[in-house]
């Protein structure tokens, strides 16, 4: 009976003992997904104080917080994301694109990771690359018109104007009511010199995002180049009034241009005078260019002298300074100082042809009357719709002709 007691004893003993042993598998397990479960809430907690951090421009706080987020929990694409872009502003480049690959990896399919690496790699200059997951950024979300607009300007960026424009307008109906691609377009028709077309297309763009200065900007400069300075002056002034546009001093060079344009010297004059006459101005060889054609045109002499002077002082190897020189040293008569000072500006005119048109004026006053055809034609040459220098180019055959009728 006591045997028999004993083993029922040592059963209940061992039944009692088995039991707590499941008990206590049971709660470790309960006990770790507890844990994990709080480790993903202190993440996901950590992640929101950095997105709020990086949002309010607090980046070490923002890196910090970021960083505790992945040390709770290591798999969380999202938050890698977030640390790059952090070290993007940070300018760690190297690192934030270390980080996009990490979030790549853990989730091929994020939009997020494959955008970004496309902006580091714009930054390192490695267009093709950058092209490249800007691309696969719009076959992920095609919904979304930011990244076909990006990997428009990384085409543009690579000379491949055509791939660009006929990737736009491929793209367009899906994104007929958005500025950014019809802002694209406009540059692309800058680019083709199709001025009224880029006037059309900055102007559907700023009825779509009346808010967007940039894409009014690009307007006013489309408008300034097709001669629609009204129109220019008007949205110029728009932007004075926005914020921050009262201190520009680059829209006030602009808008005394469109003064100067709309038959309104004087007061063009008189802005130029101040934006030239403190200590930014004296080094702001812009604003003392515009101020030497504003003095060209109302013969002030003397103010013409003082910016060929001081063009030639900030900006000696740009041709502006001579050809200002050059036009002072006309209107005094000096024709053959005219003419070395616009030798010199166009060996460094670039592209541009007013030093050509105006050296041929002053050949013709010469009486070089050959060379100055030469120059005049130069000109047609580079520029076949160059009214000035064909005018010019007539009227130097007319000349001739004339001449040779008087010597029979």
């Amino acid at each position: 009976m006591l045997k028999r007691m004993l083993t029922l004893a040592s059963l209940i003993t061992i039944a009692g003992l088995a039991g707590c042993a499941g008990h206590g598998n049971y709660t470790s397990r309960a006990m770790s997904d507890a844990q994990n479960k709080m480790a993903g809430l202190k993440a996901m907690n950590d992640h929101q104080q950095a997105e709020q951090a990086f949002q309010a421009g607090d980046l070490d706080k923002a890196l910090k917080m970021v960083d505790r987020s992945l040390a709770s929990n290591p798999n969380v694409e999202k938050s890698y994301v977030l640390r790059g872009r952090i070290l993007i502003e940070k300018g760690d480049l190297e690192n934030a694109l270390l980080c996009f690959q990490k979030a790549e990896a853990l989730k091929p399919e994020s939009v997020e990771a494959q955008y970004y690496q496309g902006i580091v790699y714009e930054r390192f200059t490695q267009n093709d690359e950058a092209l490249k997951h800007y691309l696969k950024a719009g076959e992920l979300d095609p919904s979304n018109p930011q990244y076909a607009v990006a990997a428009a300007e990384m085409m543009i960026d690579l000379d491949r104007l055509p791939d660009a424009e006929t990737f736009l307008s491929k793209q367009q109906p899906a994104f007929e009511h958005n500025a950014g691609v019809r802002q694209t377009l406009g540059h692309i028709a800058m680019l083709k010199n199709d001025l009224p077309a880029a006037v059309k297309l900055f102007n559907e763009a700023h009825l779509l995002a009346p808010d967007d200065t940039i894409v009014l900007e690009d307007l006013i400069h489309a408008q300034i180049a097709t001669g629609q300075f009204g129109e220019a002056s008007y949205n110029i002034d728009t932007l004075i009034k926005a914020a921050g546009g009262k201190d520009r001093r680059d829209l006030r060079q602009l808008q005394a241009r469109c003064l100067l344009n709309l038959d309104r010297p004087v007061e063009a004059r008189e802005l130029l005078i101040k934006l030239t006459g403190d200590s930014e101005g004296q080094k702001d060889v812009e604003a003392w260019i515009e101020l030497g054609n504003v003095a060209f045109v109302l013969k002030d002499n003397a103010r013409l002298r003082q910016s060929s002077q001081r063009v030639l002082a900030l900006a000696p190897a740009r041709a502006e300074g001579y050809t200002l020189r050059a036009l002072w040293q006309r209107r005094q008569g000096d024709l053959a100082g005219a003419l070395d000072s616009l030798n010199k500006a166009v060996d460094l005119r670039g592209t541009e042809t007013d030093p050509l048109i105006l050296r041929g004026l002053v050949l013709r006053e010469l009486g070089r009357i050959e060379e100055a055809r030469q120059s005049f034609a130069s000109v047609l040459a580079q520029d076949p719709t160059n009214d000035a220098a064909r005018s010019a180019l007539s009227s130097l055959s007319y000349a001739s002709a004339t001449q040779t009728d008087q010597d029979r």
